[in-house]
């Protein structure tokens, strides 16, 4: 094994820092000499992300002629040109070059999910090389570099800290952290996680405050963000199930019309007199017939309107075959920070020895009450709590401002800024006490100190870790004076505040006896009054609890996976319906778990917290080999290599990053997780309605092939051509089946679970329907032109009675297809407008098709009489009340059947 790789493996963070420099064989003082730098850019290469080919653009409009009912389609174009039916070539041509033209401009976004991540890497670096400091290009970096970080500082590469003072990182585009997390030298458990990791600064994260030294360790593909890379590159794209049920669904179509024209024409041969060339054009008119040319492009558009309906729910879809997915998804993984909450730390909970407070209200904006008992508090008339709003407010760096568009914004950490929104919220946004002398926060005591002055009374006042503040307190605070302080108390009240998902928070102070004018760590290490704790949370998203009470009833699993602990995930999924709240799993669980264990692991859990890229990416697969069509929604770079591995991915447009959006194949642009729903409803939707028009569609092909069939069965001339054939599929498709792309939702769409990935796209009943239906229109478009002929009338008029037979059963019909199962007579008859656009498109082609004399030429049609239209018309009436009658006895039977079973049960 090569050293690189050797260096690759190794666990840095748990390595004490000695040891780090001496396998790196480098020094903390003078650094890599130049010759060593240009030895380790041979062996370990440059640090950057190598670029991957990218598809032309040619490719890519290629790629959407790859469907097996496209190539049926290029195989009919292929037989009509054999027949010089140019007419019939051009028009097929043309259906299919519209058909991925609108795919190819619909998906022409290109994915930059690794050009993204490249342009997160940092330009240049301090570090030391031969003793001295120098800015380098980052992409020069090798590990052995002695690396200096600042506040500000992009961090070039996978760094193990050396020294750090105050040294904050900002690791949310990677851990999913919603606050800075300090880092120090000391090394960690060899299992932690990389959100535990707190002697390591990752590659593309963002130093917040402090300064620190470090020594590279890993740069390039092998840093924790080059992984993502990686795993982004080797994900496999998932087919969507729509288009794999519309590829079994075309590969059965083009075998059973293969099989059938077969048939036809050796039927023809063996028992009828006809001419071989005559006979094969026949069959050809059969194949061509049998074929829904307008299908492809009718999907492809029903699915494009779906992509607009849900742009204005502020869905935006990047691939269009995601649309029908959305209705598809049985489990819906969440990341849990700026997903399902707000990404803006909250205080919720106020304890003194005394009292527990609530506090309303969530974010940044100084809006909500301070209650106890479920009453509102006069903060002026507790004593204990005022000062400790005091406290929070004069030991505080942030600052809240208001915009013009009455919005807040929040200058300084996180948690500052939610302590000087709870202080707001007390009343206290003009206190701006005079501040003499400050301790700023740091790791390794993990508090801050400002001395201050009010009313002539200089005050000491401490916020930071409950733990630590309570060793430097000897007397706690109540109402009526100060007394010997309970520690066992407090530890207890602080694991309660623990227990329900909130980090703690406590404040201190001391009046001071003399007017002195500064301090330090010394100064505040004991005789301290402790006032009491604060509970923050980053809080859930006031419309998420709607959103997950919808998915349940939808038959959507919901599933937490994130980053931070896992005592406060537990309490945020008990919180918002997803769990229990009793149990989770952690990444350091999964990594013991062999990928049979994940499995069923996976099925149990809601919750799983302290995980990684790896483990995130292991679940959505744990969960498809499941058999469940998986969602992913996420805004991190952490979240990308499973955002293209599930059947889903969804990115927050707001606060996601770029990576994250260009993994995704859906994009929330108010980072809502209620819009969601909106879209699982459109999807569902889009779904039925592609159904329905292929529900619309296939009868005409069947009834155009049993014409022909029954012709050359009864030995009588072709009652329609191929070209009129294909005149009746496109002004049908075109119009008509389009119509039923703007099919609202049917009732208890949401109410029904998510359909089996395996399910086919038309089940038996359906099949029978088209079966029963294209006989009818076929029989009647049979029987007119049989009774037009034997009146009497010339062929070409009779044809024209017959195509138009054809169109009048389609029209009528398309009334029947609005609703699967339900009567169309209701009050919602005339809710679809287009539909009756589209029938009198319909007509008015027809009457061009029967009259104009350009189209008696091309077509070979006549005019015909007034008294011929009441005929077809009556024979689309008789259509529509059949149809409408066998759905009526369907419901009938399927009400009786569950009363039955009903009775059995009981």
């Amino acid at each position: 094994m090569s050293e690189s790789e050797q260096n690759k493996n190794k666990k840095w963070h748990s390595t004490e820092v000695e040891s780090v420099l001496d396998k790196l064989k480098t020094s903390a003082d003078d650094g890599l000499t130049e010759d060593e730098v240009q030895e380790r850019l041979e062996e370990y290469g440059e640090n950057k992300i190598p670029e991957k080919k990218k598809r032309s653009a040619l490719m890519r409009l290629l790629l959407h002629f790859h469907n097996v009912l496209i190539y049926v389609l290029i195989a009919a174009a292929g037989v009509t040109a054999l027949m010089e039916h140019w007419i019939d070539t051009f028009v097929i041509l043309a259906v299919v070059i519209v058909n991925a033209t609108i795919g190819y401009i619909q998906e022409g976004k290109a994915e930059k999910a690794l050009e993204s991540i490249r342009k997160m890497l940092s330009l240049e670096a301090l570090v030391v090389r031969g003793g001295k400091r120098q800015k380098i290009n980052a992409e020069q970096i090798v590990p052995g570099d002695i690396v200096h970080l600042r506040s500000g500082d992009k961090i070039p590469a996978d760094i193990r800290i050396v020294q750090a003072k105050n040294f904050r990182v900002e690791e949310s585009p990677l851990t999913g952290e919603s606050t800075d997390v300090s880092k120090t030298s000391d090394p960690v458990e060899e299992k932690a996680v990389i959100g535990d990791r707190k002697s390591m600064a990752y590659s593309g994260t963002m130093v917040t405050y402090g300064t620190a030294t470090g020594v590279v360790v890993s740069t390039g593909t092998n840093t924790e963000i080059g992984k993502i890379t990686e795993m982004i590159s080797d994900v496999e794209k998932i087919t969507t199930p729509l288009l794999q049920t519309i590829d079994k669904f075309a590969l059965k179509l083009s075998i059973f019309i293969l099989i059938f024209a077969s048939a036809f024409f050796a039927f023809g041969y063996f028992f009828r007199d006809y001419e071989l060339v005559e006979l094969f054009l026949a069959t050809i008119g059969v194949i061509v017939a049998s074929i829904p040319e307008g299908l492809p492009a009718i999907m492809t558009i029903t699915l494009a309107i779906g992509v607009q309906r849900m742009a204005k729910r502020n869905a935006i879809i990047r691939r269009l075959p995601s649309v029908e997915t959305l209705g598809s998804v049985s489990v819906i993984c969440s990341d849990k920070t700026g997903t399902l909450t707000r990404n803006e730390m909250t205080a919720k909970t106020v304890l003194t020895l005394d009292n527990e407070y609530e506090v309303e209200g969530s974010g940044y904006k100084p809006e909500g009450k301070i209650k106890k008992d479920d009453t509102e508090v006069a903060v002026g008339e507790e004593p204990v709590l005022e000062r400790l709003m005091q406290c929070i407010r004069a030991c505080n760096d942030a600052s809240l401002d208001k915009k013009d568009d009455g919005e807040w914004k929040l200058e300084g950490t996180p948690t500052e800024g939610s302590l000087i929104t709870l202080s707001y919220k007390a009343g206290l946004d003009d206190f701006t006490p005079k501040r003499i002398d400050d301790i700023p926060f740091e790791s390794e005591h993990k508090y801050m100190a400002t001395l201050n002055e009010i009313d002539g009374k200089r005050f000491v006042f401490l916020k930071g870790a409950p733990e630590t503040l309570l060793e430097k307190c000897s007397k706690q605070a109540m109402a009526d004076g100060d007394e010997d302080i309970d520690q066992d108390f407090w530890k207890e009240r602080m694991d309660n505040v623990a227990e329900r998902g909130q980090r703690v928070m406590a404040a201190a102070y001391r009046e001071e006896k003399d007017s002195k004018d500064s301090i330090d760590h010394e100064d505040v290490e004991k005789d301290l009054v402790f006032l009491g704790l604060i509970g923050i949370i980053d809080p859930p998203r006031d419309e998420v609890y709607d959103a997950i009470e919808e998915c349940k009833e939808a038959g959507i699993r919901v599933i937490m996976i994130t980053g931070d602990h896992a005592i406060t995930a537990k309490a945020i999924a008990k919180d918002l319906g997803i769990d229990d709240g009793k149990k989770s799993i952690t990444g350091a669980e999964l990594e013991e778990m062999d990928d049979e264990k994940l499995s069923e692991a996976a099925m149990e859990y809601n919750v799983f917290a302290r995980t990684s890229p790896e483990h995130k990416l292991r679940l959505v697969k744990a969960l498809q080999k499941n058999n469940k069509l998986c969602a992913m929604t996420g805004d991190g770079v952490n979240d990308a290599p499973a955002l293209k591995r599930a059947n889903i991915g969804i990115a927050m447009g707001i606060k996601g990053t770029e990576v994250s959006k260009d993994a995704a194949e859906m994009v929330l642009a108010d980072d809502n997780f209620a819009t969601i729903v909106n879209a699982v409803e459109e999807g569902r939707t889009v779904y039925d309605n592609i159904r329905k028009t292929i529900l619309f569609i296939l009868p005409t092909n069947g009834a155009e092939a049993l014409v022909l069939v029954a012709a050359i069965v009864m030995g009588i001339t072709m009652p329609i051509t191929p070209a009129q054939i294909l005149w009746v599929n496109m002004v049908t498709a075109v119009t008509l089946a389009l119509s039923l792309a703007f099919e609202p939702m049917e009732k208890r769409v949401m109410e029904l679970p998510p359909r089996d990935p395996d399910e086919p796209i038309l089940g038996k009943y359906f099949l029978w329907r088209i079966f029963y239906v294209s006989v009818l229109i076929g029989g009647f478009t049979l029987l007119l032109y049989r009774i037009m002929r034997t009146g009497g009338l010339d062929l070409d008029s009779a044809r024209t009675i017959a195509v138009n037979t054809i169109v009048a059963g389609q029209v009528f019909y398309l009334l029947n297809c609005r609703k699967f199962h339900e009567t169309i007579f209701t009050r919602e008859f005339f809710g679809n407008a287009y539909v009756f656009i589209a029938v009198g498109a319909l007509i008015v082609f027809q009457l061009i098709f029967t009259y104009a004399p350009f189209m008696n030429t091309l077509f070979g049609t006549s005019p015909v009489d007034a008294m011929n239209w009441l005929y077809v018309a009556a024979a689309g009436l008789i259509v529509l009340f059949i149809v409408e009658m066998e759905k009526l006895a369907a419901r009938s039977i399927s009400s009786m059947n569950k009363k039955s079973k009903y009775a059995k049960s009981n």
